[in-house]
């Protein structure tokens, strides 16, 4: 890990870092790390970071160094450090991160994973402390398709990942299958000893119900089972099953492939519910503006941050988010714009567009999203601000997402347009797929 940690600070400097940021609720109990670790000079004019500090001295500095300004990182192995010090210095509980596809998301989700394995050289025994879902999780679950006969179809599991631990002991259809009517029209069945899973179906075929068997489900319903699979597995974690006694991070990375918005906005905010008693670290990390959304609000103080991979050096940065409009929320206007084009608007998109208005008006100043609204006609200003306040009322009719009526479509795309038009964004995110960018 590379440690920069500047070694003259000027007194002004100093004096700012000392009484001013790092008496922030988050930063004080750094301030004396800081202050017993560097000295006067002579003169008083700068201060001097001490000289023969131990390694952990210098990697607590520039831990505290990357967290008061805007870290950059070398490697994604640094980011996943950097991660494990936040959750366990600060007492973190969670951290959103926002990223474009291509970031390197799904690496660095493993590259937290491998740190907190460790290897028993006499036992070759390996063990771990997180739990993830990734694009590895899915890989765990693999189609035997029956290709000579083509009747007996089934999902196997690798029995070697401690990802299976106690499943028969733990009777996991009773615990899945609670998460998967949620989403699902499908059932299933496992066989505990060969570690696979057969699917089937229950049908109405000319006012009789009938099973059928063996069914080969859709990429999208594998994923989902494979979901919901995970999300069993989390609550015995949070329920502190003695076989996931060894999680001590949950790492959740991308788990809505395949789903469309209303499915999105359900397994957001029942993911959420889950966490909100849940005496674990989680770090979740997505490219879905609509989804990650959705956590930032319905998650008690998260780090929200921002993942980009600069591309004139290569190094990778992190930006809070907390506090600004920018950043995922411009990505949330992008789709927004798209939906108003469309024309295929439900109720929880003015809630989304109220987070843009709420965020953009904090940064400007304001105190409510109204003062984000055209008001040079009174009459539309006031219909606008009560459209807002009404359809973006309650908890994004998650189970009962409705499309909107003709008329307040309208408005939504007054509203948007009108904001689009008064606060000027870079036209070329609407215009084409963005990639991420320098800042």
């Amino acid at each position: 890990m590379s440690i920069n940690v500047p070694e003259i600070i000027s007194k002004e400097e100093y004096k700012k870092l000392t009484n001013k940021t790092l008496n922030a609720p988050d930063f004080q109990q750094y301030k004396s790390i800081v202050t017993n670790n560097y000295k006067r000079s002579n003169d008083r004019t700068e201060y001097h970071l001490k000289e023969g500090l131990a390694e952990q001295v210098l990697i607590k500095l520039d831990f505290i160094f990357k967290r008061i300004g805007e870290p950059q990182f070398e490697n994604l192995e640094e980011i996943a450090k950097y991660f494990r010090m936040m959750l366990d210095e600060e007492r973190k509980k969670y951290i959103l991160l926002f990223a474009y596809n291509g970031t390197g998301k799904t690496r660095l989700s493993a590259e937290f994973k491998t740190l907190g394995q460790t290897l028993n050289e006499e036992t070759g025994e390996k063990t771990a402390d997180t739990l993830y879902y990734n694009a590895f999780t899915e890989d765990l679950f693999y189609w035997d398709n029956d290709l000579e006969n083509d009747t007996d179809r089934f999902l196997k599991l690798n029995s070697d990942s401690r990802f299976f631990s106690g499943l028969k002991e733990l009777e996991m259809e009773s615990r899945i299958r609670p998460f998967l009517h949620r989403y699902a029209d499908f059932d299933f069945t496992i066989d505990y000893d060969e570690y696979k899973i057969s699917f089937y179906r229950n049908v109405t075929i000319e006012g009789i119900s009938q099973r059928i068997d063996n069914i080969k489900v859709s990429r999208g319903e594998e994923n989902i089972f494979v979901w919901c699979f995970f999300l069993a597995i989390m609550q015995l974690v949070v329920d502190k099953e003695e076989s996931y006694s060894w999680v001590k991070y949950i790492y959740i990375d991308d788990p809505i492939s395949s789903l469309d918005d209303n499915n999105v906005i359900a397994v957001a905010s029942h993911l959420a519910n889950l966490m909100s008693d849940a005496d674990i670290k989680v770090i979740i990390s997505s490219h879905h503006t609509l989804f990650y959304n959705v956590l930032c609000n319905e998650i008690k103080n998260p780090e929200r941050l921002f993942f980009q991979r600069l591309t004139k050096n290569g190094l990778y940065i992190l930006k809070d988010t907390s506090n600004t409009p920018f950043f995922y929320h411009v990505a949330l206007l992008k789709e927004l714009k798209k939906v108003a084009d469309s024309g295929k608007i439900y109720s929880y998109h003015f809630n989304i567009l109220r987070n843009v208005l709420e965020k953009t008006a904090a940064f400007h100043g304001y105190q409510h999203f109204s003062s984000c609204l055209r008001i040079d006609n009174d009459d539309d200003f006031i219909v606008h601000k009560r459209m807002v306040n009404i359809m973006s009322h309650g908890n994004y009719s998650v189970f009962e997402p409705a499309p909107l009526a003709d008329d307040n479509k309208e408005y939504f795309r007054n509203i948007l347009e009108n904001f689009l038009e008064d606060y000027k964004f870079n036209q070329r995110i609407f215009d084409t797929e963005q990639a991420q960018e320098d800042n």
